[in-house]
C-alpha cells in the first residue's frame, strides 16, 4: 500500500501530518521577521563575507534565520544544548537521577527544568548577540542597527527578549510536533532549517555551470558523489546486527518442547543523527560568545575552533564518540534486555541467562558503536575536509547530510508505526482490517 493511498484512508494521520506542516510552515514565516531596530540587507551583506566559518554552520542550524538576524536567529539550539547538560545531569546528580527513575512525572519535571534553562541560555545568547549588532558594521560601513533605541526602549533589552522569545516558541513549536504531529519535533524544526538551502544550493550550482566556472562533467560527478554518499548513509542507517535468540514453547497436548528462533536486531548507529547534533550544539556555543566579544582570549578560542580546522575536527570526533556511548547507555541497557529474556523463556545459544548474557549484549553493542562511531566521524569530518582541500563550489557538509537522511528515516519508521499501531486497534475492536505495508518509495 503506497504512502499516498494511507494518508487519505487514515484521518488521523492525516490529521498529524496537516499539524506538522502547518508547524513547520509557521516557524519558516518566522525565520524571515527580523529583529526590531535590526538592518537585515546590512546584517546579511556582514554574513556573506563570513559565510564559511562559525557563521555558516550556525545559520545552516537556523535555516538561514541567524543571517537575517529575525526572530528566530538563535534557532532550537539552546534547547538543545539544555537538554545535553540535562541529559549529563541525571546521570551524575542524585536529584535527577531518582527523578529519572520515578517515570512520566520525574520526567515532566527534568523537561520543566530543561525549558527553564534553556530560557537562561537564551538570554545569555541574546546579550552576546545584541552587543556585537550594535558595535558591528558591514563591510560598505553601514551599521547593523539602525537606532540605539527602538521607541524609548534601549536596543539591546528588545533584542534580548525578541532573542529569548523566539527560542521559547521554537521549543513549544517543536513538542507540540512531537505531542501532536508525527514525533521528532526538535529533529524536524532542524531537518526543515538545513532543507530549506537545498533550493539555493542547486540555484547556485547551475549558476555556476552557466557561468562556465564549473563544466557540465564536474556537475555530473558532483551530483553522483552526493547522490552515493547519501545512498551510503541510508545503507549504514538502516544496518543492523542480529542476535539469534531461542524461545522454548510447550505444546500443551503432546507436553513436547518446541524452540521458536527468533533475533535481537542492534542497530549499528543506535544514537541516530544525537550525536552530531549534540556535538555541534557544544562546539557552537563557545565559538559563537566568542565571536561576539573583544576579549583577545576569547577570539583567540573563536580562531581555534574554526569549522574544518585541525581542533575543531579533533574536538569533533571526541564528542562524537562521547556521546554515541553516553545517549546509547541511556536508550539501550543490556541488563533489561536480560531480564526480559529470562522473564520470557528466551535465550541466546551458547550464553548462560542473567548476567552472562548483559555481559555479552555489552560486548556486542562496544564493538558495534565502535563501527558507528568511525561512519559518524567519517561522515561528519570529510565532506568539510574535502570541500576546504579540493575547494568545491558549495559546502557540502556531513552533519547536514547526516541530520537530513536520519531524521527522514526516523520519520518515515514513526509513520509506518503508527500505521501499524492503528491496524492492530482495530483488531482488538474487532474491526476486520487487513494490515499492509506501507511503501515510503
Amino acid at each position: 500500500m503506497s504512502l499516498a493511498a494511507t494518508f487519505f484512508e487514515n484521518s488521523e494521520l492525516r490529521k498529524k501530518i496537516f499539524f506538522t506542516l502547518i508547524a513547520l510552515s509557521v516557524y519558516r514565516i518566522g525565520v524571515h521577521i527580523p529583529t526590531p531596530g535590526v538592518d537585515s540587507n546590512a546584517v546579511m551583506e556582514l554574513f556573506k563575507s563570513n559565510s564559511s566559518g562559525i557563521f555558516g554552520l550556525i545559520n545552516s542550524f537556523t535555516g538561514g534565520a541567524f543571517s537575517q538576524f529575525s526572530i528566530f536567529a538563535l534557532g532550537i539550539m539552546p534547547y538543545i544544548s539544555s537538554s545535553i547538560i540535562f541529559q549529563l545531569l541525571s546521570s551524575a546528580v542524585p536529584y535527577l537521577e531518582n527523578l529519572k527513575k520515578e517515570g512520566e512525572p520525574g520526567r515532566k519535571k527534568i523537561n520543566q527544568y530543561t525549558r527553564y534553562f534553556t530560557l537562561v541560555l537564551a538570554l545569555v545568547q541574546g546579550f552576546g548577540m545584541s552587543k556585537f549588532l550594535i558595535n558591528y558594521r558591514s563591510q560598505t560601513g553601514h551599521m547593523l542597527v539602525t537606532s540605539p533605541f527602538v521607541g524609548v526602549v534601549p536596543f539591546e533589552i528588545i533584542a534580548i527578549l525578541t532573542l529569548a522569545a523566539g527560542t521559547c516558541f521554537i521549543m513549544w513549536l517543536g513538542e507540540q510536533i512531537t505531542e501532536r504531529g508525527i514525533g521528532n519535533g526538535s529533529s524536524l524544526i532542524i531537518f526543515t532549517g538545513i532543507a530549506s538551502a537545498i533550493p539555493g544550493g542547486a540555484k547556485q550550482l547551475f549558476s555556476l555551470l552557466s557561468q562556465n566556472e564549473i563544466t557540465f562533467f564536474t556537475m555530473i560527478l558532483l551530483v553522483l558523489l552526493m547522490v552515493g554518499v547519501v545512498a551510503f548513509v541510508i545503507f549504514m542507517e538502516s544496518s543492523q546486527r542480529k542476535l539469534i535468540v531461542h524461545y522454548s514453547q510447550r505444546n500443551t497436548q503432546s507436553q513436547t518442547a518446541k524452540q521458536v528462533t527468533s533475533h535481537l536486531p542492534v542497530k549499528l548507529n543506535y544514537a541516530g543523527v544525537i550525536p552530531p547534533i549534540f556535538a555541534s550544539s557544544i562546539l557552537m556555543f563557545p565559538a559563537t560568545i566568542a565571536q561576539f566579544t573583544q576579549t583577545p582570549w576569547l577570539r583567540s578560542i573563536q580562531e581555534a575552533i574554526h569549522p574544518n580546522g585541525v581542533i575543531f575536527n579533533i574536538l569533533f570526533v571526541f564528542l562524537i564518540v562521547f556521546f554515541s556511548f553516553f545517549y546509547t547507555d541511556i536508550i539501550f541497557n543490556p541488563n533489561d534486555i536480560s531480564d526480559n529474556l529470562k522473564k520470557s523463556g528466551a535465550f541466546i545459544p551458547g550464553v548462560r541467562s542473567g548476567s552472562s548474557t548483559a555481559y555479552y549484549i555489552q560486548e556486542v553493542l562496544n564493538r558495534i558503536n565502535v563501527l558507528g562511531c568511525i561512519y559518524l566521524s567519517f561522515i561528519c569530518i570529510m565532506p568539510g575536509i574535502l570541500v576546504s582541500q579540493l575547494k568545491l563550489p558549495f559546502y557540502f557538509g556531513g552533519t547536514s547530510l547526516l541530520i537530513l537522511v536520519g531524521v527522514a528515516l526516523d520519520t518515515a519508521q514513526q509513520i509506518n508505526s503508527y500505521i501499524l499501531t492503528q491496524k492492530y486497534e482495530g483488531f482488538l475492536k474487532g474491526k476486520k482490517i487487513t494490515p499492509r505495508r506501507v511503501n515510503f518509495n
